[in-house]
């Protein structure tokens, strides 16, 4: 409760914010909530958010579905949890709709995180990969910039020819040959 310490000292609330590291908004918003209520008025209220869906007895057979692995649960093709799996896992086995985003808070909650799977065709022939790679991309990748030092800009540099006798700086370059 250190910003109702504060406000008892009487320290401007520009300084509050300062040493609370706060917007000022918020703090003047906390000296609002002091002057009509107290220090009991500061106190956390909790997380903000909608509540957990899921009981905690519901939340520990989860992690242990988690531990099982996808493969337990019909997802053979990888070991990959990902958070759409999850949500999926959740909505079968609780009968419990859960987003994407709310089923990846959920796994950081139980101490999981959801990966990403590789997206490679399991058909892939790899010899045929290596063998197109060395053989054709080369006689059919466009050419790149020249090797040699090129400029970085598209312009050209201003002719001094058209320019007037008087301008600023003209006596200061001298006209190329």
């Amino acid at each position: 409760m250190q910003a109702a310490e504060l406000f008892e000292q009487k320290i401007k609330l520009r300084e509050v914010a300062r040493r609370l590291r706060v917007s000022r908004k918020s703090a003047y918003q906390w000296h609002q909530l002091w002057r009509d209520g107290g220090a009991t008025a500061l106190a956390s209220r909790g997380p903000s958010g909608s509540r957990c869906r899921l009981s905690p007895r519901c939340l520990e057979k989860l992690a242990a579905y988690l531990e099982q692995g996808p493969a337990s649960h019909g997802w053979v093709e990888d070991q990959v949890w990902t958070a759409a799996r999850v949500a999926t896992l959740i909505g079968r086995k609780f009968h419990v709709s859960y987003s994407v985003s709310g089923a990846t808070r959920l796994m950081h909650r139980l101490g999981f995180s959801p990966q990403v799977p590789a997206r490679r065709v399991a058909e892939r022939d790899e010899q045929a990969v290596t063998a197109w790679k060395e053989a054709t991309w080369e006689e059919v990748k466009e050419p790149g910039r020249p090797v040699e030092g090129t400029s970085a800009s598209r312009t050209r540099r201003a002719s001094l020819a058209g320019r007037p006798k008087d301008a600023p700086g003209a006596d200061a370059v001298a006209p190329r040959s």
